[in-house]
């Protein structure tokens, strides 16, 4: 996205132990190539990160997460939200079903695009 002032680029151990999210992650023999992170509430899951390692961009891993937490809890729904430039990510929610509920500018380099999805 060619942004580098994002508050996830900051973290550090000690802020991850912290932020009281739901982590989990995908291994593939003994290797980790993605994680997911959320907070639930009664209702509605509001995902924080999901992250894939660049050598395992497009083997379904970011799909495998997003269903193992889709699946794990009943709630009405899932808010998500990612930079504006991020089209593989904008795409991979589209295709999930997500809808784009908002746009906000942060600043000139940097917009943010805000979707969820309503479960059956």
């Amino acid at each position: 996205m060619g942004y580098y002032n994002l508050p996830p680029l900051k973290d550090t151990i000690h802020s991850l132990q912290q932020c009281e999210e739901t982590f989990f992650a995908y291994y593939f023999q003994e290797e980790l190539c993605g994680i997911i992170s959320f907070k639930l509430d009664r209702t509605e899951i509001d995902s924080h990160r999901l992250i894939v390692h660049p050598t395992h961009f497009r083997k379904g891993v970011a799909q495998k997460l997003l269903d193992f937490v889709e699946n794990m809890h009943e709630v009405k729904s899932i808010r998500v939200m990612t930079g504006s430039k991020n089209t593989p990510a904008i795409n991979f929610y589209l295709k999930n079903d997500f809808y784009k509920v908002q746009e906000v500018k942060i600043d000139e380099y940097l917009t943010l695009s805000y979707f969820r999805k309503y479960m059956i």
